[in-house]
């Protein structure tokens, strides 16, 4: 073999290297971004002049707007290309981050938030197909994802802790700054070590009508889940909302049934991994992704923690999801993707339960960590697992829509769960101060996360519409039966 062959050899793993480095940065930021805005919360809520309810829409805004333009991102990214929209995304990111750090109101505070989650309805889709397309299916893209998973769990530690240093050192402004330099560099590199996209495939049509029902459907409806709790679900806000997201919704569904080239193609709904994986991202968000925030009252409320104790607290759980995050892509490779996660869901209501019941007043932290312990290990599990399982048999030209689909469920048991679960904790704590209050925040608390114990376990029912035995991709695929497949 010549020298230059050898030296291309070697080449490709390590470009294939640093594309996933890249891409698992990617997830980093998004990570960070999500934990470190919790930690800061209370520093933005008094700096700023939010009240208590309306202190929700630093995280809600991001959500309804990730939610809503998910389906749009996913299919943009197939479209016109997943390099393309991976960098759209971190601009996006960095000029909101920047945005979000100068505002000097709520309001506009709050649309930089909202800013922030259409770059993340650009970039989360983008970067989860890039993943699994660059790796093969089996072992090397279940690594692959685990890496990936590993970067967002790191960057729930980095988050925890960088959230409190930042906001006591320097101001909850820093928590928006921070990004700027991280979303702005990885865009830069973008071109170094992405593939280009290539020409747009004139023979596919973006479907106009499809993604207008579909973004403003789904936007109102993420909204109604956030605003119910706090508005009263007979509010006519609330009301006006639901009637007219679930109306666009059904357009949507009426739209894709006829359009020659949908959106989101129905049919990819007959793939029981794709389908079944859409119900499991819903459900985890709605019961795992709801911890962070009870936690965070529990540390800062209940206990009186600052924003940094509050996030050297987080440091052991997320270390422990950064270990179950790389562990998932070896546990699926060798006993099968449904086979881990119903292990893992039923470890981690175990897990859930034992945090829920060690939830005091005057409770230890010490007493906390061997159920916040399981749960985290779980929890990184589960993520890896559940993004490799869903995109199992899903055909190339369609994992940005596939990506988006998935991830569209996992933001929706977002709103839903923490909806719910906060209305719950929040029950018995009307006309309450002192120590009353502070008695019957942790019991609204501590129910809140038995409910979402449940949630977990009706997982393990979801988890049997996997296949046992996942199908491998085709190796190649010819441009006939590409074609065929699309049609």
């Amino acid at each position: 073999m010549s020298p230059s062959a050898d030296a291309e050899q070697a080449a490709g793993p390590r470009r294939s290297g640093l594309l996933l480095a890249l891409l698992a940065f990617a997830q980093l930021i998004v990570s960070i971004d999500y934990n470190i805005v919790y930690v800061a919360l209370p520093e933005i809520g008094s700096g700023l002049g939010f009240s208590t309810q309306t202190l929700q829409w630093v995280v809600s805004a991001y959500a309804v707007a990730f939610g809503g333009f998910l389906l749009f991102g996913g299919r943009a990214s197939d479209l016109f290309g997943r390099r393309r929209m991976f960098v759209l995304g971190l601009f996006l990111y960095a000029g909101s981050s920047l945005l979000g750090g100068l505002a000097g109101t709520p309001g506009l505070l709050v649309a930089a938030r909202a800013l922030q989650g259409l770059g993340g309805a650009f970039l989360f889709p983008a970067t989860l197909a890039l993943v699994v397309l660059s790796f093969t299916e089996g072992r090397e893209r279940n690594r692959a994802l685990s890496v990936w998973a590993a970067a967002g769990a790191s960057g729930m530690i980095i988050g925890s802790l960088a959230g409190g240093v930042l906001t006591q050192a320097f101001g909850w402004e820093a928590v928006f700054y921070v990004n700027v330099p991280l979303a702005g560099g990885a865009a830069l590199l973008a071109p170094r070590l992405i593939s280009p996209d290539g020409p747009r495939d004139a023979a596919r049509s973006f479907d106009l009508p499809g993604a207008l029902t579909a973004t403003a459907g789904a936007t109102l409806v993420v909204f109604t889940l956030v605003q119910g709790p706090a508005s009263g679900w007979t509010s006519p806000t609330v009301l006006t909302t639901a009637v007219l997201g679930l109306g666009l919704l059904a357009a949507f569904v009426a739209v894709e049934a006829r359009a020659a080239d949908p959106l989101m193609p129905l049919r990819l709904f007959r793939n029981r991994n794709l389908s079944t994986g859409v119900l499991t991202t819903f459900l985890f968000m709605a019961s795992f992704g709801t911890l962070l925030y009870f936690l965070t009252v529990y540390f800062q409320t209940v206990h009186e923690y600052s924003a940094l104790r509050t996030g050297v607290a987080f440091l052991i759980p997320m270390v422990c999801g950064f270990v179950g995050s790389m562990l998932g892509g070896r546990l699926a490779t060798r006993f099968g993707a449904r086979t881990t996660l119903i292990a893992s869901y039923l470890l981690g209501a175990l897990g859930t339960a034992a945090t829920a019941l060690t939830m005091e007043p005057d409770g230890s932290y010490v007493a906390l960590l061997p159920g916040l312990i399981v749960l985290s290990l779980c929890q990184g599990v589960i993520f890896t697992t559940m993004f490799s399982a869903s995109a199992t048999g899903v055909h190339p030209y369609e994992q940005g829509i596939a990506s988006g689909i998935v991830s569209t469920g996992q933001q929706v048991g977002s709103a839903v769960g923490l909806g719910a679960l906060v209305a719950i904790a929040n029950a018995g704590t009307d006309g309450l101060t002192g120590e009353a209050l502070r008695s019957a925040t942790t019991d609204g608390l501590r129910t809140a996360v038995l409910v979402a114990t449940g949630g977990i376990v009706a997982l393990v029912l979801v988890a049997l519409g996997f296949d046992r035995a996942p199908r491998q991709a085709a190796a190649v695929v010819d441009d006939a039966s590409a074609a065929k497949s699309l049609a």
